[in-house]
């Protein structure tokens, strides 16, 4: 087994984040996949990596199973991104609709942080 990327989030600090702010992560680790795909496989493929492992570390919040639409959503979410970067893009999906996806996280979770609100 690998050791984790993110070893202080692993540790339950990335259960303290909302769900916009840990998809907001996760898209940026999407991010770097996509923008060095094609220039530097090696980097794209570690950024895929910490992606998955924060897309596994949503999947055992404890908040978010409670919730199956949720869950789904996010399970539904992983399984595109693993399709996009190492399958067969069954599903025909693009980096920048990837990209878009998660980006509207990340603008929720800033815009709510800015307005104190989770």
């Amino acid at each position: 087994m690998m050791e984790p990327a993110h070893r202080d989030l692993a540790g339950g600090a990335w259960w303290g984040l909302s769900l916009p702010a840990q998809l907001g992560n996760i898209g940026s680790e999407i991010s770097r996949a996509e923008r060095w795909k094609t220039r530097k496989p090696e980097i794209s493929l570690g950024a895929f990596h910490r992606a998955l492992e924060l897309f596994d570390l949503t999947l055992a919040d404890p908040r978010l199973r409670r919730s199956r639409p949720r869950l789904r959503e996010v399970a539904r979410a992983r399984e595109v991104v693993v399709d996009y970067f190492a399958g067969p893009n069954q599903y025909g999906s693009d980096g920048a609709s990837l990209l878009r996806y998660f980006d509207a996280f990340g603008l929720l979770a800033r815009r709510r942080r800015e307005q104190g609100t989770s």
